[in-house]
């Protein structure tokens, strides 16, 4: 069913896209300027991106003129100026509230921003594979810096004078070395789930090489491999 606004609901609740144009419009004109370019200034750089937007729609857009603003031409407007779509949108600290939706009240953009990103989850709502890429971001790093200290502990345990210092070397890198394996081994497992769910996973890099099977087998379930 189609909502409507009453007559005297019309002051509450401005007219949503408007707001969102003129949020995105607000916070271009104050970038664009912010860097010293000019409309054709920033017209030409979108050209160079490959979507160009000439500097007469900057210019109506900027002033409130141009009737609608594309998605596409966000992404390209907010790489454009060095900054991100989000930021066009609900552009925080320059106006304190936004509308998020058509017929709600206004919000703290802080609030309206993080909603939006994801940060702020809202009771409900899928965020779909995010949270499975943050934990592989995690589990890249944690396997990452385990791997770097236990080859700094290697070294330490060559170097050292004594047996004491070679023994402490040792404990260490065994740590570390167990550490990086658990890493790889619980990022093996949440590659094959991405893929499962019909997902690529992430790239690795070269020092992780080893977590991907060359061919996967579904029913291995240790982590002797690794």
């Amino acid at each position: 069913m189609t909502q409507r606004r009453s007559d005297d609901e019309e002051d509450d609740f401005p007219e949503w896209v408007d707001r969102v144009q003129a949020n995105v419009a607000g916070e271009v004109r104050r970038r664009r300027k912010e860097m010293g370019w000019s409309a054709q200034d920033l017209a030409d750089r979108c050209e160079e991106l490959g979507h160009p937007i000439p500097r007469n729609v900057i210019a109506n857009m900027e002033s409130g003129r141009r009737a609608g603003l594309p998605l596409v031409d966000v992404l390209v407007l907010a790489a454009a100026l060095e900054t991100y779509p989000a930021c066009l949108i609900f552009p925080v600290g320059y106006i304190e509230e936004a509308q998020e939706l058509p017929f709600q009240r206004l919000v703290p953009t802080w609030d309206a921003l993080r909603r939006f990103t994801g940060e702020q989850e809202v009771p409900g709502h899928d965020l779909g594979l995010v949270p499975d890429f943050e934990a592989h971001t995690s589990l890249v790093r944690t396997a990452l810096a385990a791997l770097d200290e236990e080859e700094q502990a290697r070294f330490a345990a060559k170097a050292a004078t004594s047996r004491a210092q070679q023994e402490e070397a040792e404990r260490k890198r065994t740590a570390y070395a167990d550490q990086a394996t658990s890493a790889k081994y619980h990022l093996r497992y949440l590659r094959r789930d991405l893929r499962d769910d019909g997902a690529t996973p992430p790239d690795l890099p070269p020092a992780l090489h080893d977590v991907d099977p060359p061919e996967w087998a579904p029913d291995t379930t240790t982590e002797e491999s690794l």
